[in-house]
C-alpha cells in the first residue's frame, strides 16, 4: 500500500458529516427539517452550521424568522457538497452493483385508483427482483408534498408546473371526456364546448370544476357548465358514475381505455380537449438519492414505456353525430 495513503484520509471525517448536513439544510430550506430527517436536534444542527460558517470564514446561509436564504458563498458551497456526496454514493453504488444485495425501505406515495389499476404490479414485480427492498405504499388522492420528507417518491397524475422538485416522467396520458351509451343516447352528443351547458358534468371534488373542465368557446370566454348531480374525491367512483348513466366526466384515459374498447363507454369532444398529463416519480431532490429509489424508479419507467392505455382517435363518422339534444 502506498505510504500516502493516510493522507489522502486525513481529512476530519466530522467534515464530512458537516458537508452532508449543510447539504441537507439547503435541500430542506429548513433547519427543523433538516434536524427531523437527520435525527439531529435543531439545537445540534444550528450549532454545527455555525462551526462550520467559522471555519470558513464565511456565511454560508442568511436566517430570519420567516426565510432562510443560501448566500453566493453559501451556493458555491453547496455545489461543492453535493460533488462529494455524489462520489461517496458512487463509491456504495459501486460495490452494491458488484454483488451486494439492495436492501432498505422505499416509502412512495400515490394516487388510489393508478395505484389499484397499474401501479401494485409494477412494484410487485420490482420486489420480486429485489426481494431485500421493503416498499411501503400508501395510496391518497389527496396532494402529498414531494419536498416534506415523508416519502422517498410521490407518483403523480397530472400537469407539472411546481419547480421545487425534481420529476422523472414515467409514462405519458391525456385527459378525456367520457360518457355512457345510454347516457349519449338520450342525451345526445356535445359537438362543441358551448353544449356542454345541456349536460350533466360531473365533478371531482378533489380539482376545481373550472380547471377540470378547461375548455373554451368560440367567442373565447369561458364556457358555462351544467353542474352534475353527482361528484366524488376519487376516480374510480366517479367512473362508476359515468357507466351507470348519470353524466359526462372528465378522466385519464388509463382509467377508461379498456371500457371504451369494451363499448362501455364513448369519448366526445375529442377534438377539443386533448390534454396532455404525464404520470410522473417526483422527488424532492435528484441528488444523492438511493440506489432503491433510484433502480425502482428506472424499474417504473421501463414497465410503463408501452402502457396498454393509449386510445385512438375516434372516427370521423363518430365526431359528426347530431350535437346535444336538449334536456
Amino acid at each position: 500500500m502506498s505510504s500516502d495513503y493516510p493522507r489522502r484520509v486525513a481529512f476530519d471525517l466530522e467534515h464530512i458529516v458537516d458537508l452532508a448536513l449543510f447539504a441537507r439544510i439547503v435541500d430542506a430550506r429548513s433547519f427543523s427539517e433538516a434536524a427531523r430527517r437527520t435525527g439531529i436536534a435543531k439545537s445540534a444542527v444550528s450549532r454545527r452550521i455555525a462551526l462550520l460558517e467559522k471555519r470558513l470564514g464565511v456565511q454560508l446561509l442568511r436566517r430570519s424568522t420567516r426565510a432562510l436564504d443560501v448566500t453566493s458563498d453559501g451556493a458555491r458551497f453547496y455545489e461543492h457538497c453535493v460533488k462529494v456526496l455524489e462520489a461517496a454514493r458512487a463509491a456504495e453504488d459501486a460495490v452494491s452493483g458488484s454483488g451486494v444485495r439492495m436492501r432498505g425501505v422505499v416509502r412512495i406515495s400515490a394516487p388510489v385508483t393508478f395505484s389499484q389499476m397499474y401501479l401494485a404490479a409494477a412494484v410487485a414485480k420490482f420486489q420480486l427482483e429485489h426481494p431485500a427492498v421493503d416498499v411501503q405504499l400508501t395510496t391518497n388522492d389527496r396532494f402529498v408534498d414531494a419536498v416534506a420528507g415523508e416519502f422517498d417518491l410521490v407518483v403523480r397524475v397530472t400537469r407539472l408546473e411546481d419547480g421545487s422538485f425534481v420529476a422523472k416522467r414515467l409514462a405519458s396520458d391525456r385527459l378525456v371526456v367520457a360518457g355512457s351509451p345510454a347516457y349519449l343516447a338520450a342525451r345526445g352528443r356535445p359537438l362543441r364546448a358551448e353544449d356542454l351547458v345541456h349536460h350533466q358534468c360531473l365533478h371531482y371534488t378533489l380539482v376545481d370544476a373550472a380547471a377540470e373542465w378547461r375548455f373554451r368557446g368560440s367567442d373565447r370566454k369561458p364556457v358555462a357548465l351544467a353542474r352534475g348531480a353527482f361528484s366524488a374525491n376519487n376516480g374510480t367512483v366517479l367512473k362508476e358514475a359515468m357507466l351507470a348513466g348519470l353524466g359526462l366526466a372528465v378522466l385519464p384515459s388509463f382509467m377508461v381505455a379498456s371500457e371504451v374498447r369494451a363499448g362501455r363507454a364513448e369519448l366526445v369532444l375529442e377534438g377539443l380537449r386533448r390534454a396532455e398529463i404525464g404520470i410522473y416519480a417526483v422527488v424532492s431532490n435528484a441528488r444523492g438519492l438511493p440506489l432503491r429509489v433510484r433502480t425502482l424508479i428506472e424499474h417504473l419507467q421501463r414497465h410503463f414505456a408501452d402502457p396498454d392505455w393509449r386510445i385512438p382517435p375516434a372516427p370521423a363518422t363518430v365526431r359528426k353525430r347530431t350535437t346535444s339534444r336538449r334536456a
